[in-house]
């Protein structure tokens, strides 16, 4: 895949991810914080080391996935939104974001737009996304944007907190409707 390209809602500037220290240290308080992490496929970060190389890794161009900085205005990385390519025609959606701003609607807000992009712009026919079955609050976001619940995957990931299953959730192009984004 390429850069993401620049996407942008009311609130909200979505851009590349960048490998720099301002954005290392603006996510460091998102991937060190263990409330955050508790559901993410590796545990809390312990260093910004650590989390500089999590963002290189996660924003280079030769990967198969585009990952866009959240920001509100100041390009403070607040978390991401990545989709992930998959199969032709489908894409794999993921998100974080800083625990403050959890309940805000900048999640819902920020993947929605990115799910807009996949479908109009990247031509996708199906966005999936996989959670963990505890995680209520992507969970219910992925309710709320419309996903419908397709299965469970017993034993999927063995992650910081143990062997965990996942829950899929999808969307088709078809069935997206997400005016509030625009």
């Amino acid at each position: 895949m390429t850069l993401a390209p620049t996407l942008t809602t009311a609130r909200l500037v979505l851009r590349q991810l960048r490998a720099d220290e301002a954005e290392a240290e603006a996510l460091f308080a998102v991937l060190s914080d263990p409330e955050v992490m508790i559901w993410w496929s590796s545990g809390p970060h312990q260093s910004l080391a650590e989390t500089k190389e999590y963002v290189a890794r996660n924003s280079a161009e030769e990967q198969d996935w585009l990952c866009w900085a959240i920001t509100a205005g100041d390009d403070v990385a607040l978390g991401w939104v990545i989709l992930m390519d998959g199969k032709p025609g489908v894409g794999e959606i993921g998100y974080i974001l800083r625990r403050d701003q959890w309940g805000s609607g900048i999640a819902r807000e920020a993947v929605g737009r990115v799910i807009d992009h996949g479908f109009q712009d990247l031509k996708l026919r199906r966005i999936f996304a996989d959670t963990d079955p505890e995680n209520r609050g992507s969970v219910a976001l992925l309710e709320r944007l419309g996903f419908q619940y397709e299965g469970r995957l017993r034993g999927e990931w063995e992650t910081h907190i143990g062997i965990r299953d996942s829950l899929i959730y999808g969307v088709l192009r078809d069935e997206w409707t997400m005016e509030t984004t625009r």
